[in-house]
């Protein structure tokens, strides 16, 4: 295996409320190659948005606070780099596709002038090379008339079309690293597809290894070579996203599977994950995902150890659960993504 363009150690970051200190992010690892996609998945507040915000510098300090971890990207610690430094390599060599582009976007700055701005910060170009660059951006990610609409406003571009101008921005500096933050949240299928396919020409085009974060289970398979997934905090599981839906080995990742239709059967009734996620102000001892586990069945060691996120083979599938083996000839389920449910509605 080549080296990780990213390596993420033992990162963990807390938030302090009027109610307690939130522990968002707990002890969290994993790597990133170069040219790969790896997804990380979880449900709402599960820390997959906050690990990545706090690699970039992106948290408020306070009320969030960094407690430990280390996040090396080419060799050097985003965590201990000084502001300046971390500045040129955000939107420079990583990039970061946000979940809602309204609120990324500036409503009172033309589109094209908000994307040239992204060129002008890591290059010394003419205003007529950023504007001539912006177009091609603005082409090559499927918006039509670009050199027209370089000159309009947020508002007069539709959801799709927004989410299809930040790629372009974050793909303007060549990244090596892009990071995709609920890329598809709050569009229909037919512009989920799209944009699915935007990202995929977008990681063609700049080579760059991807994050993707999300909670749509067929975006995953879709998209991403390996897959983490997240709870309460902490990694729960990861492996190859091919191995993730034919052999889970986590209980947790099990509950999201049979909680989404499948196509090859008829089910009047889905299976919910019973019970809520846990509070990170004071999560439960033990296994984090005990109270909600079919496969705990009140078994002492659960409710009382964590359990460490460990090899199940030699293939680099980890999993941080006690009983982890007992799921083996677990059934597969077949996932319906994007592209296949655009293709349903015609």
């Amino acid at each position: 295996m080549p080296d990780p363009i990213l390596s993420i150690k033992d990162l963990t970051v807390d938030f302090r409320t009027e109610d307690g200190v939130v522990h968002a992010v707990n002890h969290v690892t994993y790597d990133v190659f170069p040219g790969e996609t790896l997804g990380i998945v979880g449900e709402s507040g599960s820390g997959k948005s906050v690990s990545q915000l706090a690699v970039l510098g992106l948290i408020p300090q306070p009320p969030g606070r960094i407690t430990s971890g280390e996040a090396y990207f080419n060799g050097k610690n985003l965590l201990t780099m000084g502001k300046k430094d971390l500045r040129r390599i955000r939107g420079g060599e990583v990039a970061m596709v946000f979940q809602d582009p309204m609120t990324s976007l500036n409503p009172v700055f033309k589109i094209g002038d908000q994307i040239a701005e992204a060129i002008h910060a890591h290059n010394d170009v003419s205003n007529k090379a950023a504007r001539s660059r912006t177009i091609e951006l603005l082409k090559l990610v499927g918006v039509p008339t670009p050199e027209r609409r370089y000159d309009q406003y947020p508002h007069e571009f539709s959801g799709g079309m927004r989410q299809r101008a930040m790629i372009a921005m974050a793909i303007a500096n060549e990244p090596k690293l892009l990071i995709a933050d609920e890329p598809t949240t709050a569009l229909d299928v037919t512009i989920q597809a799209q944009i699915l396919e935007v990202l995929k020409k977008a990681r063609d085009e700049t080579g760059a290894a991807t994050i993707l974060i999300t909670h749509d289970l067929g975006l995953v398979a879709e998209m991403a070579d390996r897959v983490v997934v997240m709870y309460a905090g902490k990694v729960m599981e990861l492996t190859d996203v091919r191995t993730l839906f034919e052999a889970p080995r986590h209980p947790y990742t099990v509950g999201l599977m049979d909680s989404l239709p499948r196509m090859t059967v008829d089910e009047e009734w889905l299976r919910p994950i019973p019970g809520q996620p846990p509070s990170l102000i004071s999560p439960p001892p033990g296994c984090p995902f005990h109270p909600r586990c079919f496969l705990s069945n009140g078994r002492e060691r659960c409710r009382e150890e964590e359990p460490p996120l460990r090899p199940l083979g030699p293939d680099g599938h980890v999993s941080a659960c006690h009983f982890a083996e007992e799921l083996e000839g677990q059934q597969s389920k077949q996932v319906e993504t994007p592209v296949e449910a655009a293709g349903s509605k015609g």
